[in-house]
């Protein structure tokens, strides 16, 4: 799992079937500073927005369980939206 932060939305006018009724957004993944260090392109199972800290699963079979899938176009899911960062990561004060 890793800690993102969503910043917009992916709009498509061709897809796979799966993603007719899901949110894309595009993530920060966030380093243990709390800075950006990459970005994935996740699907919402949360109802998360723009500017949120973000709890990612970006393993491919992983965010297909989720789904109940065995095989399918999905790799990273949104699985939570993060209230707080405690601890040695470095990431504190890095929710909204």
């Amino acid at each position: 799992m890793k800690i993102g932060k969503v910043a917009g939305t992916v709009v498509s006018t061709i897809n796979h079937p799966f993603f007719d009724s899901k949110t894309l957004l595009v993530c920060h993944i966030l380093d243990g500073d709390g800075r950006p260090s990459g970005y994935t392109i996740a699907v919402d199972a949360v109802g998360a927005g723009a500017g949120e800290t973000v709890l990612i699963v970006d393993e491919g079979n992983s965010a297909r369980q989720i789904f109940g899938l065995t095989t399918g176009p999905v790799r990273a899911v949104i699985v939570g939206i993060v209230d707080a960062v405690a601890g040695d990561a470095g990431l504190e004060g890095s929710a909204p």
